[in-house]
């Protein structure tokens, strides 16, 4: 960066009297990609005949010539526009003639210049100009300024070879601002712009300001460089390093007479192929890998990629099989002990291993052209759907005990890359197999239970479908010959038992549900979320907490508060959360010495968890006119929703709230459109509909709404608003309905009916075509519900609408729904 640096040389010049000494026209040198400063001793080449001209008739005179950088350095003779007007007056100091005819010119730049008038280009450029020389500052800023300029160029001379010792001092010895500014400036690498807007600034700290944001970034490209080098050199070095250290180790083994230990690696894998009784490709790919790498260095890159490959090949259990339990009687006790009732999960878990007892115990063969009939029939896919909480999960761990094998599972929750089931292929750096041949690994054995969980949760972006490599995975047919790109040979999954499970199947693509058999698991009634508690959660609660079977007891009317009051969902996750709650709290009595037996009662189940967080609002919400009750449909179960309708003075607008889907804003319009069509026959004024505006509301808001099965709840609620006349507290009702006023059948009946019997509805109006599908219900849903089954929208409403006859007023059964009712009774 620095360049020689001369002293200012003595001169017949009196450089303080500078501008007395200048002539009054100033003959101007164009420089070509050069700014010349003051106080810079710059070598020159000048080679243009009018150049030439200048130089020699200045050395001849008063040797005082103008320098001034060129715009465009492409000019060959550039003329007065193609010069920057600002320069350096500069003295020469010698000519040399070069065997060429060129000069070489050293020149010390004096003074700053401007120009004021330019003249006549012939025999070369002239100019009238003033000296332009800066004012020194004083202040905090400059010193400041200079030394953070001081510090700049130290650090950059550091960073930079070739540099004298002497340099940082020398720069430091400089007590001029305005000569510091301009010896580092000349010495630094930069744009001619750059330099240019330097030489231009009038102001000496504006020059330092502008000087600090180069170096700042000269430091951090030299900081950068250096650290690349330094790399580079380390990892030079360290190679050649290992080279020797290695040559050494190679000399020293063969003085000792050792085994070379690549040989005897190599060795050690073949004696481990051979014992691992691989398939024939995958013996042929390990024995083809092992040789590759006794033919390669062991610093080479590739030697510890094979090594991997080959550790994966020898380690899978390609032949090791757990031997099957498949005593029926002992797997029907496995599952009872593990799970209550699922009477029909059970048993097609049951024929399931049934089929596998008997075609194992009996050989039997498929007939030629028919093999894969045989193995669909063992290797059914099973898949458990739900909502969260109803033991899918736990499910496939008891069929993995009550078979005796072993037991894998894998999430596939949010999974987006194809890799994680296939696995990299080796090319890719760190690559490795899928998680499928992973978990083989890990089991010891080929044929383990492997739940496949939230199978509905897979996603998809660039990386690749999941759900596509599970297709593979999930076909029995298929299924023996899986390769993972890792491997690269063929892997036998026949024998492992896949379970998946999900919550819903609308978002499992359309192949992949076909090659599984679904198995729905439905929510619980309260009876049965009753014989769950004391049967399996309260002594599991029990165990965790630390507590003995003599210090607690849950109460069955504690365990229904629980249920009621402070849970409402399909499963019993929540139930099980509560009841470790209030186990908790009986620890603490019991560690610190407060009881010693508890038998926990419904009103000790308030201390323990609070204030209910449900209670029966049917009665609430439905009380006024306009508001039905109806049955929903989610992954997370069944549910109750309330629709509500509104009116004011307008212009028959209807306007709709809630976060409703396309499917139920059509919903709406058809229960509408009914209900205007019909209004004579319902007793309702026509002109209603034109001098009103209507607003049907779905609470909750923040929740998203869609499907077709709320439309009888729709019109149910339109109705009741124009009529004046409540819907009966107790009813709920689902159904699709048509604009002929048809009631057309819904899906998730069960999971439905579960929650309004949750809810505590009496009566539930359902389509007549879902008649069937109320042999699924428990018992006692079934006792405790009255059922209606309707085929048009007419037969809903007379049942769901209350006479004034039988208009009943609300009654409040806590103290909460009482503060609630005071005001609607009043």
């Amino acid at each position: 960066m620095f360049r020689d640096m001369m002293r200012t040389q003595e001169s017949e010049f009196d450089i303080g009297n500078l501008e007395n000494i200048l002539p009054e026209e100033l003959p101007i040198l164009p420089l070509r990609n050069i700014v010349a400063l003051p106080m810079a001793v710059i070598p020159l080449a000048v080679g243009i005949p009018r150049s030439i001209k200048l130089i020699e008739e200045a050395r001849d005179g008063i040797r005082l010539i103008g320098l001034a950088a060129m715009k465009d350095p492409e000019i060959e003779e550039p003329g007065p526009n193609e010069i920057y007007s600002t320069g350096t007056v500069a003295l020469i100091h010698k000519v040399i003639h070069t065997d060429d005819g060129a000069l070489q010119v050293i020149v010390q730049g004096l003074e700053r210049f401007q120009v004021d008038e330019w003249l006549d280009a012939d025999p070369y450029l002239r100019a009238h100009i003033r000296l332009s020389k800066e004012e020194p500052e004083e202040g905090i800023e400059s010193v400041a300024l200079r030394q953070s300029l001081l510090d700049l160029s130290m650090d950059v001379a550091d960073l930079l070879p070739n540099i004298p010792e002497g340099a940082a001092s020398f720069l430091d010895q400089v007590e001029d601002n305005r000569q510091l500014v301009y010896i580092v400036a000349s010495n630094l690498r930069m744009e001619i712009e750059q330099e240019q807007a330097i030489l231009e600034s009038d102001s000496v700290n504006e020059k330092m300001r502008l000087l600090i944001m180069l170096l700042m970034r000269e430091k951090e490209v030299l900081t950068i460089r250096k650290q690349i080098a330094d790399e580079a050199s380390e990892e030079l070095g360290k190679t050649q390093r290992e080279y020797y250290l290695r040559q050494q180790m190679e000399a020293i083994r063969k003085e000792l007479g050792e085994a070379d230990e690549t040989e005897a690696e190599v060795e050690d894998y073949r004696s481990k192929i051979a014992e691992a009784k691989l398939p024939e490709e995958a013996e042929k790919e390990a024995l083809r890998e092992l040789k590759r790498m006794e033919r390669m260095p062991p610093q080479a890159a590739e030697h510890s990629v094979i090594k991997t490959y080959l550790d994966w090949l020898v380690e899978l259990p390609w032949n090791n099989l757990s031997d099957d339990n498949l005593d029926i009687p002992h797997a029907r006790i496995v599952l009872d002990e593990d799970h209550y009732d699922l009477q029909k999960v059970k048993d097609r878990i049951l024929e399931y291993l049934a089929v596998r007892k008997l075609v194992s115990e009996r050989g039997i063969e498929a007939a030629e052209g028919h093999e894969g009939e045989v193995q669909e029939a063992m290797g059914a896919i099973l898949c458990f759907v739900g909502p969260p909480g109803v033991g899918k999960t736990s499910l496939g761990k008891s069929i993995a005990r009550a078979l005796g094998r072993e037991f894998s599972r894998m999430s596939l929750g949010g999974m987006r890359d194809e890799a994680e089931i296939r696995g990299h292929r080796r090319t890719y750096i760190g690559a490795m197999p899928g998680r499928i041949v992973q978990a083989i690994k890990r089991t010891g054995t080929r044929n383990p239970v492997f739940m496949l969980d939230e199978v509905d949760k897979i996603g998809s972006d660039w990386r690749g479908d999941p759900s596509s490599a599970l297709l593979e995975v999930l076909d029995p047919q298929q299924n023996s010959a899986f390769r993972d790109h890792y491997l690269d040979v063929d892997f036998d999954l026949s024998d492992v038992i896949f379970v998946t499970t999900a919550n819903t199947l609308e978002t499992v693509p359309a192949p992949l549900r076909d090659r599984m058999e679904i198995i729905p698991l439905e929510g619980y009634t309260e009876y049965e979320k009753l014989r769950i508690a004391e049967g399996y959660l309260v002594p599991r609660q029990r165990r965790a907490n630390g507590l003995r079977k003599n210090e607690i007891s849950f109460l069955e009317d504690a365990l229904r508060a629980i249920i009621r009051d402070y849970t409402r969902e399909s499963g019993v996750r929540s139930l099980e959360r509560e009841i470790g709650k209030a186990c908790r709290k009986v620890a603490v009595k019991i560690a610190a010495g407060d009881v010693v037996q508890i038998d926990i009662t419904p009103e000790d189940i308030r201390e323990f968890l609070g204030k209910p967080r449900f209670f029966f609002d049917a009665a609430l919400r439905t009380e006024r006119a306009g508001v039905a009750t109806g049955l929903a449909w989610t992954p997370a179960g069944g549910d109750v929703l309330f629709i509500e309708s509104t009116k004011m003075k307008g212009k028959g607008n209807l306007t709709t709230t809630g976060q409703l889907g396309d499917v139920m804003n059509e919903s709406v319009r058809i229960a509408f459109s009914w209900v205007q069509a019909n209004a004579e026959n319902l007793g309702v004024d026509p002109n209603l509909f034109e001098n009103s505006n209507f607003h049907i509301h779905v609470p909750a808001g923040a929740t998203p709404k869609d499907g077709p099965s709320a439309g009888v709840t729709m019109a149910t609620s339109i109705v009741s608003l124009l009529q004046n006349k409540p819907v009966r507290s107790d009813v709920g009702m689902t159904g699709e309905i048509t604009l002929r006023g048809q009631v057309l059948p819904i899906g998730g009946l069960k999971q439905k009916v579960l929650a309004a019997h949750r809810a505590g509805l009496k009566t539930v109006i359902l389509p007549d075509r879902n008649e069937a599908d109320l042999d699924d219900l428990p018992d006692d849903v079934r006792e405790s519900i009255t059922f209606v089954t309707v085929d048009s929208i007419e037969q809903v409403v007379e049942t769901a609408l209350r006479s004034d006859e039988t208009a009943e007023p609300a009654v409040a059964e806590s103290p909460i729904e009482a503060a609630v009712l005071e005001p609607v009774l009043n």
